[in-house]
């Protein structure tokens, strides 16, 4: 007895494999891309190899290949056994780049910030996170323009060294150091392998300064601040009374003058303003005479923005190319280090002229510049700045004698050393 199969519904959907569609051809590849791909990686790796070969290396290298050369030519053993020595050497100084470099290294200055002539200090913090030993390495620290090399013993799994160093400091600036690499070579000197390991950190060598005591520098600031001659329809020093004028705040209407006189009377006031100092220091070198003038001029600058700083006044630094960050002490020290000056064609007028369009609110300006500004010069910037706004200039004048004098509605002060600003000071300041 055979059992009945039953049909499928004649309606039911009829199953079919999903419709695949063809597959891409693969792109073709030419024998010129292999070439250039080929190519490609071998100059890299020449590249690799030639960064750890020294000069010497290649003046090694480039012997033992005249001499291969030239004693199987002209049939003399003796420049056939130089060419064995010399290979044998060579291979035997570049087996010291292999093993691994796997140190863990870190940077720290003492103070990211110091004073020039001040000795600055650091560590190089060194250590093994790897699980196997790591072979004795030499540690290379550039410092400036210069760097230092110092010798790392063999140190097993977990193990960490720290090495100090110290960094004299003979001119103001902001000093790279870093980055900290370590160096395989061998005593020969012929080979060099440095791998990176810790990134560089800046080191800010800030001018020297001087402080000095006497009268406040400019106006007292916010709500304590001096009344100017200027005439406001608003603010806290009364002057007087004035007829009402289209826009005038009715708030400030004076009731009882306006019901006696008829006429609407209004309070008008004296401008107080805000402690706004603003320092003006030349970076022309056609205005001074050498280097260290040029210094002289950055530390007398330095040393008032600190007194501005310290009296809690709004310090605003300007040169000619640009305008430089006087918020708090460190950072204004910090734009001190970065200051270099150029041969530019703009001289003290016309930073004099920067300083009056564009700090309209400044309450004293302190131009700085050197010997080599003429009176002529000083004269028109001191006529450019804002009205209203005390006025100084300081003019450095290596290894001369101080001296205080007028030009126009300025002190001008000269001064030949550093230690002679406070004495100067006081005296133009009261």
């Amino acid at each position: 007895m055979t059992s009945a199969v039953p049909e499928p519904a004649r309606d039911a959907p009829q199953w079919a494999p999903p419709s695949a569609e063809p597959a891409p051809a693969p792109e073709r590849v030419t024998g010129r891309e292999v070439l250039g791909y080929l190519l490609g990686r071998a100059w890299r790796a020449v590249q690799a190899v030639a960064t750890v070969i020294r000069p010497i290396g290649w003046a090694a290298i480039t012997g033992a290949i005249l001499l291969w050369t030239l004693g199987p030519m002209f049939g003399w053993r003796e420049l056939t056994t130089g060419a064995i020595a010399l290979t044998v050497v060579i291979v035997a100084c570049a087996l010291f780049l292999l093993g691994r470099t796997a140190h863990d290294i870190d940077l720290v200055l003492a103070r990211d910030g110091v004073i020039v002539g001040d000795t600055a200090r650091g560590e190089v913090a060194i250590a093994n996170t790897t699980a196997t030993a790591l072979a004795a390495a030499r540690i290379v620290l550039p410092i400036g323009r210069d760097r230092g090399v110092f010798s790392v013993r063999r140190l097993a799994s977990g193990e960490n060294v720290a090495e100090t160093f110290e960094m004299p400091t003979r001119r103001r600036g902001v000093l790279p150091v870093g980055p900290v690499s370590v160096l395989r070579g061998d005593p020969l000197g012929l080979f060099e392998r440095i791998e990176r390991r810790a990134d560089p950190v800046e080191l800010f060598v800030h001018p020297r300064t001087a402080w000095f005591g006497g009268e406040s520098l400019g106006f007292v600031r916010d709500l304590e601040g001096l009344p100017t001659r200027d005439l406001a329809r608003d603010d806290i020093a009364f002057h007087a009374l004035s007829e009402y004028q289209p826009g005038d705040d009715l708030r400030h209407v004076h009731w009882r003058s306006t019901a006696r006189t008829g006429t609407m009377m209004v309070r008008t006031y004296e401008e107080t303003r805000r402690s706004h100092f603003v320092i003006g220091l030349s970076r022309s070198r056609d205005e001074y005479r050498s280097d260290a003038e040029f210094e002289l001029a950055v530390s007398i600058a330095a040393s008032v923005a600190r007194r501005g700083v310290r009296d809690s006044f709004d310090v605003e630094l300007r040169t000619q190319l640009a305008v430089l960050r006087g918020d708090d002490e460190r950072r204004m020290l910090d734009s001190f280090s970065r200051i270099e000056h150029a041969r530019i064609r703009d001289g003290i007028d016309e930073l004099g002229a920067v300083i009056g369009s564009e700090a309209p609110s400044a309450s004293f300006v302190t131009l700085v510049t050197g010997r080599g500004a003429s009176t002529s010069d000083v004269r028109a910037a001191v006529s450019r700045i804002p009205s209203g706004a005390r006025a100084l200039v300081c003019v450095a004048d290596e290894d001369a004698d101080p001296t205080i004098r007028r030009i126009g509605d300025a002190d001008v002060v000269s001064v030949g050393r550093l230690d002679q600003l406070p004495r100067v000071m006081r005296r133009v300041l009261g």
